[in-house]
C-alpha cells in the first residue's frame, strides 16, 4: 500500500497550483461591488443579476498528494471563490482523506458556510489556506462516501431547496478505504466502501445535490469518477447536455485551474473563455468579452501576490477597481492574493487588456487570464405573412439579439444554442416547428443568427394564431418570444408587400424602401407603420400612417431612419453594429390586423473621416504631385545632361589659325570641366587640371561656355574662337583623325580617335 501511495503522491504532485486557483473565482461574480471612489456612483446599489448557488468544495488531503498538489487545490478553491454570480451564494470548503483509527476523522472542515458578499470574500481565502496534506499516521486513505456525505449535509441542512446545490470533488481519483475500520473486516472493506458510495450517491440525488468530480494523477479511476457524477442529482441549471454533471480529468498542474473553471462554468451555467498562454510579467494579455454578457469576471492567476494588475476596456480606458464607470459596475477581489478577479456588471463588449507588472524578484511565475460570464440572449420572432389563410404556408424567423437590441456577429457567442418553436391557435392542435440557421432554404444565410422554418396553417384553423419560439443556451438566460396573428379571410380587402434593402449606413442616415398597397374595398383603410424588436430610438419609420383610398393600387415610399451617433455612445466601434428590427404594417380599420411584419437588418458604421470621404481626391493629388516630381526630376536630369561637358572636343589654335592640338573633355565637377594650357611656348597642349584657369561646359542653347579664372564667361560655337593667354585661342569642333598635338581626355598615351576617346565624333558631340 505504501508503494502505491508513493507512486500516487509523485504523479499527483504535478497537478496542484491550478487547483486552488479556481476555488478563488466565484466570490467576485458573486458579490455586490465595493464602495465607490469620488466622482463615482456606488455600485453596491446594483442588484445581483442572477440567482444564487450553494456549493461545497471537497479537497482531497490523502497521502498521495505532494505539497505542490495541495497548493494547486487551494489555488483552485480560491479561484472558485471569486467566480460566482450572486452575493447571496454560499460556499463551504472542507478537506477529506480517511479515518484509519478511532482518534482520526475522515473530514477536516476548514471554511464553514460563508456568504460570498464583500465580507465573506475577505475571509474565505484565509480559511482555504488551512488545507494541508495529511502525514502518515493521520489517516491517509481516500474516503469518498464520507466526503459526499459531508457535502450533502452542508448543502441541504438549513438551506433553501429552490437554490441549486453543487458539490465539487477534487481528488486523485481512486477510493481507498482499506485502512478504515468503520468499513468492517479488512477483507470486506473495499466491497463495503462501494456499497456506502452507492448509498451516499442516492442520498445526493434525493437531496438535489449535483456532484462534479475532478480527477488528477497518473491513474485516476475514470469509471468510478463517472459513477459519482452520474449518481448525484442530474438536472442542471438548464436542460442542456453541457449542464449535466460529468467527471473530468487533468493531465498536470498547469491544467487544473482551466479545467476546474470549465467545470465550474458548466455547473453554474456560466460561459468560460480561456485567455492566451500565460506569460511572465511585465506582460499585457488580451481577453474578449461577448456583447451578450450582462455580468462577468476577468480572473487572473498571478502566481505571485506581488504582481500588480491593471484592467483596460476595449476603448482604451483604465477602469476602476471598485465603483461605476461609463455604465459598468466594478468590484475587485483577491488583489492581495495569488488569484484575483474583477467582477463587471454590464461590461463593455470587445477585447479587454490585462496589464501585469511586478517588482524585481517576483517575475518568475506566468500570469494567466480567463473570463467567466453570464448573459442575456434575446430573440425577435416574425411570421410571414402575419395573418395567413388556412392551408397557406407561412415562414417563421427567429433572430438573435443582444440585450441592447443589436444583432449578434459571432456565432461563438451562442454556441450550443437550442431553438424550439411551435404554432398554436383556434381549431387545431399545436404544431411544432423546426427552425435552422444553416443557409438552406428557407434560411437565407448560414450562421447569421436568424433561424428560419416554414409551417402550413392547418385547414381547420380559424381566428387567432400564435407562433412561439424559445432560445436556450448554457450561460444565457432563456428567452421566449411569440407573435400573434389571425387567420385571414379568403380574399382580404387590403394587401401589402414591403421591400426594404439590406444596407450599410451611418448614424443619422436612412434606408428607403417601398410599400405596395392594394385596397379592393369601397372604404378607405388607415395603415399604421412602426418598428419593433429594437431598443427605443435606434430606428424610426416614416410615414407613421398611410391612408389607402378605395380601389387604390400602387406603391408608397417608406423611410427607416437610424439614430444619431450620440445615441450609440461607445458601442459604435470601427467595425460597426448591426441593428435588427421588425417593421410592422397594421390595418387599424380592421382592428389592427397585421399585414406585414418584415425583418430589417441595418449595419451602422461610424461617419467617415476626411480621408474616408475624400480619399480619391487625396490619391489624385498625390498622383499629380508624384507626376510633377517625376517631371521636375526628369527636367533637371535633362538640363544636367545638356550641360554635361563630357565629349566636348577642345581645340587649341595658334594666332595664325593653326590647330595645335585637340582634347576631348570628360565629366566635370559640378558640370564644369577644368583644364590648363601647358608648355605654351614649346609644345602647347590642353591638360585636365582640377584647379585649372579655364573650365568648360555645354550650353543648353548649343555649343559650350568657357569660364576663365577671372570670372569671365564666353559662349563658344562651332565657328567661334576665344582668346587664351600667350597668343593662343580655344575653339570647339569635330576632332581631327591626326591632330598636330595635344592629348585626348583619356590621358597621355591615348590615341585621338581611338574607340572610347571621342575621336571620329560629329558636331552632335557637343550639342
Amino acid at each position: 500500500m505504501a508503494t502505491v501511495r508513493g507512486v500516487r503522491r509523485k504523479a499527483a504532485g504535478r497537478t496542484v497550483r491550478g487547483a486552488a486557483a479556481v476555488l478563488a473565482a466565484v466570490a467576485v461574480l458573486a458579490a455586490p461591488t465595493a464602495p465607490a471612489g469620488p466622482d463615482q456612483i456606488p455600485a453596491a446599489a446594483v442588484k445581483p443579476a442572477f440567482a444564487s448557488v450553494n456549493y461545497a468544495v471537497a479537497v482531497d488531503q490523502s497521502a498521495s498528494l505532494a505539497p505542490e498538489d495541495m497548493e494547486a487545490e487551494k489555488a483552485a478553491a480560491k479561484r472558485i471563490a471569486v467566480g460566482g454570480v450572486s452575493s447571496s451564494s454560499h460556499i463551504t470548503v472542507f478537506g477529506f482523506a480517511a479515518a484509519e483509527s478511532e482518534k482520526q476523522r475522515a473530514v477536516d472542515p476548514v471554511c464553514p458556510r460563508t456568504a460570498l458578499d464583500a465580507a465573506g470574500r475577505r475571509t474565505v481565502g484565509g480559511c482555504i489556506g488551512k488545507l494541508r496534506s495529511r502525514k502518515e499516521g493521520e489517516g491517509t486513505g481516500t474516503d469518498f462516501p464520507s466526503a459526499i456525505r459531508q457535502g450533502v449535509h452542508e448543502l441541504s441542512n438549513g438551506t433553501d431547496p429552490s437554490v441549486p446545490r453543487v458539490l465539487f470533488l477534487l481528488t486523485d481519483g481512486r477510493m481507498d478505504v482499506t485502512g478504515s475500520p468503520q468499513y468492517g473486516d479488512p477483507a470486506h472493506r473495499e466491497a463495503e466502501g462501494r456499497q456506502q458510495l452507492a448509498k451516499e450517491l442516492a442520498n445526493a440525488a434525493a437531496s438535489n445535490v449535483q456532484i462534479w468530480p475532478l480527477g488528477f494523477g497518473p491513474d485516476p479511476d475514470a469509471g468510478q469518477l463517472a459513477e459519482i457524477a452520474a449518481g448525484g442529482y442530474q438536472k442542471g441549471c438548464v436542460d442542456l447536455p453541457s449542464a449535466k454533471p460529468a467527471a473530468s480529468r487533468v493531465k498536470g498542474a498547469e491544467d487544473v485551474g482551466p479545467k476546474l473553471e470549465k467545470i465550474f462554468a458548466a455547473a453554474h451555467c456560466l460561459r468560460y473563455e480561456e485567455g492566451p498562454p500565460g506569460e511572465r510579467p511585465p506582460t499585457t494579455q488580451e481577453i474578449g468579452i461577448s456583447p451578450l454578457a450582462t455580468i462577468g469576471s476577468i480572473v487572473v492567476d498571478k502566481g505571485d501576490a506581488e504582481v500588480d494588475i491593471t484592467y483596460i476596456d476595449p476603448h482604451g480606458n483604465k477602469v476602476p477597481a471598485n465603483g461605476r464607470y461609463r455604465g459598468s459596475a466594478f468590484e475587485l477581489a483577491g488583489a492581495e492574493d495569488t488569484v484575483e478577479a474583477l467582477r463587471i456588471v454590464d461590461p463593455v463588449p470587445g477585447t479587454w487588456k490585462v496589464k501585469a507588472e511586478a517588482p524585481e524578484g517576483h517575475r518568475s511565475a506566468p500570469v494567466s487570464v480567463s473570463v467567466l460570464w453570464q448573459g442575456e440572449l434575446r430573440g425577435a420572432i416574425t411570421m410571414d405573412p402575419p395573418s395567413p389563410q388556412a392551408g397557406q404556408k407561412a415562414t417563421v424567423t427567429m433572430r438573435l439579439q443582444t440585450r441592447e437590441g443589436y444583432e449578434i456577429k459571432n456565432p461563438r457567442d451562442y454556441a450550443g444554442l437550442r431553438v424550439t418553436s411551435s404554432l398554436t391557435g383556434d381549431g387545431f392542435a399545436p404544431v411544432p416547428l423546426g427552425l435552422r440557421d444553416d443557409g438552406k432554404a428557407p434560411d437565407a444565410e448560414a450562421s447569421d443568427g436568424a433561424f428560419t422554418g416554414t409551417v402550413r396553417i392547418p385547414s381547420g384553423a380559424e381566428g387567432a394564431l400564435k407562433v412561439t419560439g424559445t432560445l436556450t443556451a448554457s450561460g444565457l438566460n432563456a428567452d421566449t418570444r411569440s407573435e400573434a396573428g389571425q387567420v385571414a379571410p379568403a380574399a382580404p380587402a387590403v394587401t401589402t408587400a414591403l421591400t426594404l434593402p439590406r444596407e450599410e449606413v451611418h448614424p443619422g442616415a436612412s434606408v428607403t424602401g417601398s410599400l405596395a398597397v392594394s385596397n379592393t374595398s369601397d372604404t378607405p383603410h388607415t395603415l399604421r407603420l412602426s418598428v419593433a424588436d429594437v431598443k427605443a430610438g435606434l430606428l424610426t419609420v416614416s410615414p407613421a400612417e398611410i391612408v389607402v383610398k378605395p380601389g387604390e393600387s400602387g406603391t408608397r415610399e417608406v423611410t427607416v431612419r437610424v439614430a444619431a451617433a450620440e445615441i450609440f455612445g461607445d458601442r459604435l466601434s470601427a467595425d460597426g453594429l448591426r441593428l435588427g428590427g421588425t417593421v410592422t404594417v397594421a390595418d387599424t380599420t380592421e382592428g389592427d390586423r397585421a399585414l406585414v411584419r418584415s425583418p430589417l437588418s441595418v449595419r451602422v458604421t461610424p461617419e467617415p473621416g476626411v480621408w474616408d470621404t475624400w480619399w480619391w481626391a487625396f490619391l489624385t493629388g498625390a498622383a499629380l504631385l508624384a507626376a510633377a516630381s517625376v517631371a521636375v526630376v526628369l527636367l533637371l536630369r535633362q538640363r544636367s545632361r545638356r550641360r554635361d561637358p563630357a565629349g566636348l572636343v577642345l581645340r587649341l589654335v595658334s594666332g595664325s589659325g593653326e590647330v595645335l592640338g585637340e582634347h576631348r573633355a570628360g565629366r566635370g565637377h559640378k558640370q564644369w570641366y577644368a583644364f590648363a594650357v601647358v608648355e605654351p611656348h614649346r609644345n602647347p597642349r590642353i591638360e585636365r587640371r582640377a584647379n585649372g584657369p579655364y573650365a568648360v561646359r555645354r550650353s543648353p542653347e548649343g555649343g559650350a561656355v568657357l569660364r576663365k579664372r577671372d570670372g569671365g564667361r564666353t559662349r563658344l560655337t562651332g565657328h567661334s574662337q576665344v582668346p587664351l593667354a600667350d597668343d593662343l585661342a580655344l575653339t570647339i569642333g569635330v576632332p581631327s583623325p591626326n591632330p598636330p598635338g595635344g592629348t585626348p581626355s583619356g590621358g597621355p598615351g591615348t590615341t585621338p580617335g581611338a574607340p572610347g576617346t571621342g575621336g571620329g565624333g560629329t558636331y552632335d558631340a557637343y550639342l
